[in-house]
């Protein structure tokens, strides 16, 4: 399984932008995939986040935070000049990005959602995020990622 390719890795590989792969045996009773992956894979939790889909006055947008923060509703449709946000539906999450729920990447949507990182990625070198599957998380730096995805910037993270 860690041997197929997904569309963020395809889009990684197309762009050329330097990667690394890491693959962990996913659980299925798992409280929660990313904290999981930090578990599995050895990081700081602080350095791998999530990618969470919500709709910001009425249209789909991401929002990507580390693991162990929540994404702070307000800031993310103040970030993207929105009023009001909630988390989206998973279905319609799904069906917007082409990957499962767990499985959910910043890269290589289906359809190229609004995409908000939170500004603590600055403060590493590289992060990890999912890279299209559960159980498999792509290795980059902010900078990389924020480009593929004209990712705004922006403080999203709640404790």
């Amino acid at each position: 399984m860690a041997g197929r390719g997904t569309p963020a890795t395809a889009l990684l590989a197309k762009q050329r932008i330097a990667h690394t792969l890491h693959s962990y045996d996913h659980d299925p009773r798992h409280d929660s995939y990313g904290l999981e992956a930090a578990e599995a894979l050895g990081l700081a939790p602080e350095r791998v986040f999530k990618t969470l889909v919500a709709e910001v006055d009425g249209a789909l947008a991401v929002g990507v935070v580390p693991v162990t923060a929540q994404l702070d509703l307000k800031a993310l449709a103040a970030a993207l000049g929105g009023k009001k946000a909630k988390m989206a539906v998973v279905a319609d999450a799904e069906r917007a990005t082409g990957y499962v729920a767990g499985g959910i990447s910043p890269l290589g949507q289906k359809k190229r959602l609004p995409l908000v990182l939170d500004d603590s990625a600055n403060g590493f070198e590289t992060i990890f995020c999912s890279a299209g599957r559960r159980g498999l998380e792509v290795e980059l730096s902010p900078a990389d990622l924020a480009t593929l995805t004209k990712a705004v910037l922006a403080p999203i993270a709640a404790a």
